[in-house]
């Protein structure tokens, strides 16, 4: 997951926005979408933009959110449509797919609105191949984006290929999300030697734990040198409102879960929902 903050800077015309970057990631099932949906709960802000650049879609479902009632597409759908509409009409090339692609994002096709937050969700592909070029234009219009909102959270999906395709190449905070296994600490070392090889920079390395660890497991945590903020507490309404479709901005004021993810950001310096 990848949040931008406004920030002010002097750009070429005039004073312009730019964002912060917050970057979620690690193996899959540790809780990557949860954290992010908590995020979305306490974070104090009144415009958050969030990417879900997982093919599942978990982001939508644990916000309660249907892109498909909503009207709106992932952007594997609409990619999907352009290149069969290019194929009826005979056009070739990439840059009018990404062209036509960007606006439709932009446009609101690929946009949803609700509230304190937008969505936008990559979705299955539908193609022979990867997800690159969905990819390559989410990655060309988040800096637009991001200057209509206090924050642009990513979530992104299992494993490490999001930063070989370098997404978004300057990161502010970095959370790593893990559970109490070998493969998830490795991933520690993984994602830093993978963002040094293809020059992604990070302000902050954070370290956040699933509800798995214990107090004697989180010490290995506290004992890696890196920032370890703590762990996302077992909830069993987290399981309850997922299987009911519920979202997760609902769960009671009391939930350990959301508790624990708003001391986790607090921690990380960030201002919170009381």
């Amino acid at each position: 997951m990848f949040i931008y903050q406004k920030d002010f800077s002097q750009g070429k015309i005039g004073l312009r926005i730019v964002g912060k970057i917050i970057v979620s990631t690690g193996r899959g099932g540790t809780g990557k979408s949860t954290f992010v949906a908590l995020f979305t709960r306490y974070v104090d802000s009144h415009s958050i933009l969030l990417i879900d650049l997982d093919p599942d879609e978990s982001l939508a479902d644990m916000l309660g959110v249907d892109m498909g009632k909503e009207g709106k597409k992932t952007v594997s759908d609409a990619l999907y449509d352009i290149i069969e509409e290019n194929k009826r009409s005979g056009q070739t090339g990439h840059k009018p797919l990404s062209d036509l692609l960007g606006h439709m994002i932009k446009g609101g096709d690929c946009l949803y609105k609700g509230g304190k937050f937008a969505l936008i969700s990559l979705g299955k592909k539908l193609t022979v191949g990867c997800y690159c070029d969905a990819d390559d234009i989410i990655k060309s219009v988040i800096p637009e984006l991001a200057q209509d909102y206090e924050e642009v959270v990513v979530d992104s999906p299992a494993g490490l290929e999001h930063l070989n395709r370098k997404i978004t190449p300057d990161i502010d905070d970095l959370f790593v999300i893990l559970d109490p296994s070998e493969k998830s600490t490795k991933h520690i070392e993984r994602i830093k030697y993978v963002a040094k090889g293809v020059k992604i920079s990070y302000k902050h390395f954070y370290l956040v734990g699933n509800y798995r660890f214990n107090e004697q497991t989180e010490e290995y945590l506290r004992d890696t040198g890196e920032t370890y903020l703590g762990k996302i507490d077992y909830d069993p309404a987290v399981r309850e409102y997922n299987l009911k479709g519920k979202s997760l901005l609902e769960l009671p004021e009391n939930s350990p879960a959301s508790l624990s993810v708003k001391k986790i950001l607090e921690k990380a310096g960030y201002k919170t929902n009381v």
